[in-house]
Formats: structure tokens, C-alpha cells, sequence
């Protein structure tokens, strides 16, 4: 019989190699979680100011009183970011940076930055304000209504 077919040795070769082959790609994984969360960004989860909840006509994100006149906030896990260029208008843009993807980080001083490579897009019109990106945000569709933001299909 041969070591790989042995009880005693095949199954408990067979499950070092599967946890030694296991442990690069767990720490990968770790390594890529928690990039939303880094301080003082202003990216929202559902938990944190957008309810998530769904309508007939799409997905509430927020009340309007939680988007800050001149700045905005980042709803990665709705891929969209809502700014507040004037009191009284809203606009919304893809949430991932045109230059690689990266996902936007905050609204700040009338832009909306990307943390990987320091693109920096117009806050009331998505356009490339500083690059590498050389391509404008693409336009989200949201509707306004009785003090919520909704993202629209």
C-alpha cells in the first residue's frame, strides 16, 4: 500500500496541504475587507444613514437632511454617490472611480475622491477635476420626494 492510500497518512497530508494552501488566500481576503470603513471617509452602508428600503420605484437611500449642503456621501453598496452642490439640488454618480474602479472614498471641498490614486471628481457635475481618471463619472438617476433620496432602476 502506499502512502497516499495509508489512513494513517493520506487524509492527514491531504489536510496540511489544504490548510497551508488555505491560509494565503484567507489573508488576501482579510486584506481586502474594510476599505469603506477607513476614517473619515463618508461612505454609508444601509446601517449608517441610507434605510436600503425599496419602493415601486427604487431604493430609498437617505432623507435629505443627512446629505450636507456642499458635500455628499458615498452608498458603495448601491455603487452610487450623492452630492448637495446647492441646498436645493441633489445629484448622483457612479460610486467607482473611472481611472481602475476604485470605490470613491468622500465628498469633500466640492470633489469626490478616489483614495487609490488621488482622482478627484467635480461634485455638481461628476467631471474629472484632477486625474489620473480621465473620463467623468457616469450619471445616476435619483428622484427627490417628501425629504427622500431614491435611487432609480
Amino acid at each position: 500500500m502506499s502512502a497516499s492510500q495509508d489512513p494513517g497518512t493520506g487524509s492527514g497530508r491531504r489536510a496540511v496541504v489544504m490548510a497551508f494552501g488555505a491560509a494565503p488566500l484567507a489573508a488576501v481576503l482579510a486584506a481586502c475587507g474594510g476599505r469603506e470603513e477607513s476614517g473619515g471617509s463618508d461612505v454609508v452602508k444601509p446601517s449608517d444613514g441610507g434605510t436600503g428600503s425599496r419602493t415601486d420605484g427604487g431604493t430609498v437611500l437617505a432623507r435629505t437632511a443627512d446629505i450636507p449642503e456642499n458635500g455628499g456621501k458615498v452608498f458603495a453598496d448601491r455603487g452610487v454617490v450623492v452630492t448637495r452642490p446647492k441646498a436645493d439640488e441633489f445629484k448622483a454618480f457612479s460610486s467607482k472611480c473611472t481611472h481602475q474602479g476604485c470605490t470613491l472614498s468622500r465628498v469633500s471641498g466640492g470633489t469626490i475622491d478616489c483614495p487609490c490614486h488621488g482622482s478627484k471628481f467635480d461634485a455638481a457635475s461628476g467631471a474629472v477635476v484632477h486625474g489620473p481618471a480621465t473620463k467623468p463619472l457616469p450619471v445616476k438617476k435619483i428622484a427627490v420626494t417628501d425629504g427622500s433620496i431614491t435611487l432609480l432602476p
